[in-house]
């Protein structure tokens, strides 16, 4: 289990194919990752099985198989208990203070206190985490430093 970091996020498999199929928060949300070497997405195998199928169901297999290509080099894999739900295990088990959801359930302030209970993290949509998370501000208490602005390509 990974210490707690506020670099370190999950995305729910909505956010996931969110990004790929629509855009808007989802992807905006998800560029910090792509955009921030020193910010990590943390998902187990069935969070992006989830999201796998999610993607086949609403485009095709093929995207789908190219899109799960391309996220297994950018995220960091955690395992994760069978009966677990995914995007919860893998905040728990990879130390990811931020899980993005489209869930209700999740991101409701009963949901966010019922996990808080259990994991440090907080469930948001990601209307309301691109509306906050300011990786100028985060980089100094992460990394050190001032924020020299992102280092990769998030479309590369």
């Amino acid at each position: 289990m990974s210490e707690p970091s506020p670099a370190r996020i999950v995305a729910d498999s909505d956010v996931l194919a969110a990004d790929l199929l629509v855009g808007g928060d989802a992807r905006t949300c998800l560029d910090h990752v792509r955009s921030n070497s020193w910010v990590t997405l943390v998902a187990s195998d069935p969070l992006l099985d989830d999201a796998e199928e999610v993607i086949e169901r609403l485009a095709d297999a093929e995207l789908a198989a190219d899109w799960r290509e391309r996220i297994e080099e950018l995220r960091e894999p955690v395992d994760q208990p069978d009966d677990d739900h995914p995007a919860l295990a893998s905040a728990y088990h990879g130390g990811a203070m931020h899980v993005l959801s489209f869930d209700d359930r999740l991101t409701s302030t009963t949901g966010n206190r019922m996990v808080r209970d259990r994991v440090e993290t907080t469930v948001r949509t990601p209307h309301a985490f691109a509306r906050l998370f300011d990786p100028a501000k985060l980089y100094p208490e992460v990394v050190d430093g001032e924020y020299p602005g992102p280092d990769r390509d998030p479309r590369s």
